[in-house]
């Protein structure tokens, strides 16, 4: 049997995944990855889920690649096909809320960028330390920073290679929700449940359109159709207005 390095526990329609290498604050090797990678395409696949929470073991997200490995190996393989730490560059077509207790730093902190909605604890640190052993923060740290909080502030989390606390992040808008010490998953849950009060089909459409928004100019008004049509074409929509006329909850189906 392989080494279970990477965790999954169900909560109804929400997927808690997580990092289990508490050992090495949760650093990721090729193993690591693979597993993540796999606990996502499982996820996406799974129409049962509507989103999931990434965090990591033993109060502490992640410290990135593991540089160990990469000194004695040359490379630390904490890739695959969505990209550097298992996630960066494709993460799961849904919902994705990263809960952040300890430390988030180098990949650790592109897997948070990578997230939609962070929880982070209060004493929590986050920053991009890369140039501080003359790497580079390619895994998405560079391309997504600037768009999360303003960019002559990017340049300076990059360019420093220094940790900022969870609060620097919170009061820029990155950290959704700045929580006690240990309750960051707990929130991240709750918040997980506000979210499934709404369509399925329409939360994995509206963030996916929200993901590509940036890149998009004028194209942008037609590219979304693409995206939206799974929702409004879905069982899900007429569920919904249905209930608006009947005054009632809906009840989601996920078709």
């Amino acid at each position: 049997m392989r080494e279970q390095l990477v965790r999954t526990e169900r909560r109804g329609a929400i997927l808690i995944v997580t990092i289990d290498r508490p050992e090495v604050r949760n650093a990721m090797n090729a193993a690591a990855a693979r597993q993540l990678s796999d606990a996502f395409d499982a996820m996406e696949a799974d129409p049962s889920i509507v989103l999931g929470v990434l965090t990591g073991a033993g109060g502490f997200f992640s410290a990135g690649a593991d540089l160990k490995v990469a000194a004695s190996e040359g490379r630390s393989g904490a890739s695959t096909e969505r990209g550097a730490m298992g996630m960066c560059r494709h993460p799961p077509a849904k919902p994705i809320i990263a809960a952040v207790e300890g430390g988030a730093f180098g990949g650790g902190f592109e897997m948070v960028l990578a997230c939609d909605l962070v929880v982070a604890a209060e004493d929590a640190r986050m920053g991009l330390p890369e140039v501080r052993f003359n790497l580079i923060a390619s895994g998405g740290g560079l391309l997504r920073l600037p768009r999360r909080i303003p960019p002559n502030l990017a340049a300076e989390v990059a360019l420093t290679g220094k940790p900022y606390p969870a609060d620097f992040f919170h009061r820029h808008g990155l950290v959704n929700r700045l929580v006690p010490r240990g309750q960051a998953l707990d929130e991240a849950l709750a918040f997980a449940a506000e979210l499934l009060a709404n369509g399925p089909t329409a939360l994995a459409a509206t963030v996916n359109i929200l993901r590509r928004a940036p890149d998009w100019g004028e194209e942008g008004w037609e590219a979304q159709r693409a995206f939206a049509a799974p929702a409004l074409e879905s069982e899900d929509r007429k569920e919904g207005v249905r209930a608006f006329v009947e005054k009632r909850s809906p009840r989601w189906t996920g078709r």
